[in-house]
């Protein structure tokens, strides 16, 4: 999913176990309980993201915008 538009969609949820989602945009989405466990999110906009309770161990955050995040 390199280079997707996954802005102000709600992933309440997800599973996204090692996803690759380099230079992804997830402005303003909603990651509540995700689990992003080795998600490749290099260069990603996280932007205003909701990522409470979300699992991040040994994401790769490398380059991504996490301006006003929520890691609540």
């Amino acid at each position: 999913m390199e280079w997707a538009n996954l802005s102000g969609t709600n992933l309440t949820g997800a599973d996204l176990n090692r996803a690759d989602l380099i230079y992804a945009r997830l402005l303003s989405a909603k990651l509540i309980d995700a689990d992003l466990t080795g998600a490749n999110l290099q260069n990603a906009d996280l932007s205003w993201v909701d990522l409470e309770n979300a699992t991040l161990a040994s994401a790769d955050l490398r380059g991504a915008n996490l301006k006003q995040v929520n890691l609540s």
